[in-house]
């Protein structure tokens, strides 16, 4: 649009030309006014996805000595439908400026006043899981202990059985020596059986010999 026409002098539509003109002018600084508020919003909603995104990541603890309403919605006018309590673990989903929106270790997700939650756990939930881990390290103690009385055991019973076998062994050499000892004794009766009997073979052949030269000399 030529906004020359705005110049124009004695013309009885000169005021109608400066009020069109202005009309746009107004109305070009209206849209820009309403893209840079659609920016700001779309900005903000992102930005405050992203800080959603980051609650949802965190885990959050019960603080205080207390009992807290988990609630349908962000206000004390909405039904119940549980409840939480200090040192009880949740998930933070979303927050508000008075409730926030959580995920109760049972898996209900509901809303609770804002300012009872904190990013470490309190000290009665680090008593709980120091006891539990002592609990863990005493089974696991128990568990050794038992493993080591059933090796001693197990050791007990192969000395045992390797006793046995060195007594069995043993027995074993000594009835071979025996049985060893047996056979030579027996081997030295026939040895000296033999050797008498040839001894009294040979004073018989003795005596004979001596008998036929006493014949032979009377007979001369």
């Amino acid at each position: 649009m030529n906004f020359r026409l705005a110049r124009s002098t004695g013309s009885p539509n000169s005021g109608a030309l400066v009020t069109l003109q202005e009309s746009v002018f107004t109305t070009l600084f209206t849209t820009f006014r309403s893209s840079l508020l659609l920016t700001a919003t779309l900005l903000i909603a992102t930005g405050t996805l992203c800080a959603t995104d980051a609650f949802a990541a965190e885990q959050g603890w019960i603080k205080g000595d207390l009992r807290l309403n988990v609630r349908t919605g962000g206000g004390n006018e909405y039904r119940i439908i549980g409840t939480v309590a200090t040192g009880d673990s949740v998930k933070v989903l979303a927050r508000g400026t008075d409730w926030i929106q959580v995920q109760t270790p049972d898996g209900k997700v509901g809303w609770i006043p804002a300012g009872y939650v904190e990013a470490t756990p309190p000290p009665s939930a680090r008593l709980a899981t120091a006891e539990a881990d002592v609990a863990a390290l005493k089974s696991e103690l128990e568990k050794l202990r038992t493993e080591t009385t059933q090796l001693r055991e197990s050791n007990g019973a192969l000395t045992a059985n390797d006793d046995g076998q060195k007594k069995e062994l043993e027995a074993l050499t000594l009835e071979n020596l025996q049985l060893r000892a047996v056979s030579r004794y027996q081997e030295w009766l026939t040895g000296a059986g033999l050797l008498g009997g040839g001894m009294l073979l040979g004073a018989w052949l003795h005596s004979r010999s001596g008998s036929r030269r006493a014949s032979s000399r009377i007979r001369l």
